[in-house]
């Protein structure tokens, strides 16, 4: 049994031959590099952390990865690098003039009170790059995603 788990194990974390895949240890999928589907998005490096030293619990900083490392990096340096502050809406969003959200992904929720501020409950639109607006059906408020493209944790914060 321990030997054909061996085996198992050894074919997993052996180094395969293409460039745009690799295989983890234990895992039925292959990891997918994110220029293998992201078009000409370009999405940044997926960080991994350290790990824990032996004898040692491993802390956020230490253990996280992807995106939530990303984050964390930030918070270190002072950078809300996602951006969590609610839009400033200071005007109706019409179908010439939408009020403009960036986005990282192709999809996104967005909570509309209406205009001027707070004139109705919270709404959810389901909004997408892949149409050109969303529409409010309470207060007609009009919102369009723009796709932004993610920087780095250094770079994060100097570009406002």
């Amino acid at each position: 049994m321990l030997s054909s788990f061996r085996a198992v194990a050894a074919r997993a974390v052996r180094p395969t031959s293409s460039a745009n895949t690799s295989i983890r240890a234990l895992s039925a999928t292959a990891r997918i590099r994110s220029a293998d589907h992201h078009g000409d998005h370009h999405a940044p490096v997926i960080s991994v952390g350290p790990g824990a030293k032996p004898g040692e619990v491993a802390t956020d900083e230490n253990q996280s990865t992807g995106l939530e490392r990303y984050q964390i990096l930030g918070q270190h340096k002072g950078v809300d690098v996602f951006d969590m502050q609610g839009i400033l809406v200071t005007r109706q969003g019409t179908l010439k003039d939408p009020i403009i959200v960036p986005t990282f992904s192709k999809y996104r929720q967005i909570g509309c009170t209406g205009f001027p501020v707070d004139s109705h409950d919270t709404i959810w639109l389901a909004a997408s790059t892949e149409r050109e607006n969303t529409r409010c059906p309470e207060c007609g408020n009009v919102y369009k995603l723009q796709q932004v493209q993610m920087e780095s944790v250094e770079d994060a914060g100097h570009s406002h």
